[in-house]
């Protein structure tokens, strides 16, 4: 999924400087975004208050929206450089385009993985015959230093690993968890899991004491240590934890998301991960003459063009608070 901001402003992420060492509970408030002509977003990150959480630089999270009459998302083809994107869906479906020909249908539960590396365009749209809600989250993870001119390609994996304990079903979207491993590749020690609470659930999920943790609420009502989180919010937990409590009142579902903190200092603009402003303006200069990142084959319409550039310097720096 792209940021479709059409004043896309610089984030300053990365860097060990600003992580909370210890465990902490922030609760994070999207804020509303516009894609397209008929999808609305609640972005958690990057958000004011927190730039990343591991590798996990970009959280949207959307619906579940009534497209029963209606395109459901429909995203043109845009480009990316140095991330991953992860497609995961509660309801609906999307397909999947991109420049290296891969054609996918994602469905609920499944992971759609796609590895940008160098350079890479790619489009989502809801099927012409669609199911009647969409309900999901994309999510970004950047890549470090030694693997961001990785070359580019797709994973779909329609099975993955679950972990169940009573009133508990976690299924493993990327990374490890409580010795299971997801088939998805990454290149940093890494968490996304996807977590099921059974009404009058109260679990406690076992953690790495050197990732930091994130938690974000998909739906139902649940209590994540103690702090309530509802639908489309997210709880920052920082590092130093061995187990996360949860509640549930009612059937609510969560994601958990986390990983060693992150070492490099990144410059986010737009849909490109960066070290420099040079790396950001040699992307924006090569999407909009057509080079570098590809072919989108198939899309009824036209790409995205890139906004402009800010007119400040884009500096690389550790996480803002």
């Amino acid at each position: 999924m792209s940021n479709l901001d059409r004043e896309a402003v610089p984030s300053r992420c990365g860097g060990r400087g600003f992580v909370v060492a210890e465990p902490v509970r922030e609760l994070l408030s999207p804020r509303q975004v516009k894609l397209g002509e008929s999808t609305e977003v609640r972005r958690l990150l990057p958000n004011l208050g927190r730039r990343m959480v591991g590798a996990w630089c970009f959280v949207d999270h959307y619906g579940p929206d009534d497209i029963a009459d209606e395109p459901g998302m429909q995203v043109p083809p845009h480009p990316h450089m140095g991330l991953q994107t992860v497609s995961w869906l509660h309801e609906g479906e999307v397909l999947h385009r991109d420049s290296t020909g891969s054609l996918q249908t994602i469905r609920p539960r499944e992971l759609g993985l796609m590895t940008s590396g160098r350079a890479i365009s790619h489009s989502e749209e809801s099927p012409w015959a669609h199911a009647r809600f969409l309900h999901g989250a994309q999510l970004w993870v950047a890549l470090p230093d030694t693997d961001r001119h990785t070359a580019p390609h797709f994973e779909h994996h329609a099975e993955l690993p679950r972990i169940t304990a009573p009133g508990l079903t976690a299924t493993l979207i990327l990374g490890s968890l409580d010795g299971a491993a997801s088939p998805g590749t990454t290149y940093t020690p890494i968490t996304g899991a996807d977590l099921t609470l059974a009404r009058g659930a109260d679990v406690r999920l076992p953690l790495e004491p050197d990732f930091e943790y994130a938690v974000l609420s998909m739906s139902g009502e649940s209590h994540v240590d103690g702090v309530p989180v509802l639908p489309g919010s997210m709880l920052y937990l920082g590092c130093g934890r061995t187990e996360l409590p949860l509640r549930a009142e009612s059937e609510a579902s969560l994601m958990l998301l986390g990983g060693e903190p992150f070492e490099e200092e990144l410059v986010m603009w737009w849909n490109f991960v960066g070290r420099t402003q040079a790396d950001i303006e040699q992307a924006r200069k090569d999407w909009m003459t057509g080079s570098r990142f590809g072919e989108v084959k198939g899309y009824d319409g036209p790409a995205l063009p890139a906004p402009k550039l800010p007119p400040v310097a884009l500096k690389p720096r550790g996480r803002v608070r």
